[in-house]
């Protein structure tokens, strides 16, 4: 599920939010990447996700794309002149759900999910 949050305020202060909630990935598995592109700009982080290895890559590389549609569709701002200034990665809940093993045991199976949060905003020149 993608949320865009997009606040209206001066010219100058214009961010693009966008967050997604119950990623099925690990929460450090998206950290790393999200470490490798907060502060860069929107064509260099662009360029760095696509040619990641990681798995994790790809639902970045979608919010990523949503947050400077948003930001050049509702807010009017250049996409050129647009880099992340923060990016965040926390927990979500939990799936659980039991395994049958062997002499009537079950074993727990635990899928975590995670909340991906980026926000966009426009370079003062």
């Amino acid at each position: 599920m993608i949320k865009n949050e997009n606040l209206e305020k001066s010219d100058s202060d214009k961010e693009a939010k966008v967050l997604a909630k119950h990623i099925r990935m690990s929460v450090f598995k998206a950290r790393r990447v999200i470490d490798q592109i907060r502060g860069r700009s929107y064509e260099e982080t662009l360029m760095i996700l696509e040619l990641m290895p990681y798995r994790a890559s790809y639902p970045i590389l979608k919010l990523v794309y949503s947050a400077a549609a948003n930001a050049s569709n509702n807010m009017g701002l250049n996409e050129a002149n647009l880099f992340i200034s923060k990016a965040e990665v926390n927990g979500g809940a939990i799936m659980k759900k039991l395994r049958p093993r062997a002499r009537g045991h079950s074993y727990m199976i635990k899928k975590t999910t995670c909340h991906i949060k980026i926000v966009l905003k426009e370079k003062s020149t």
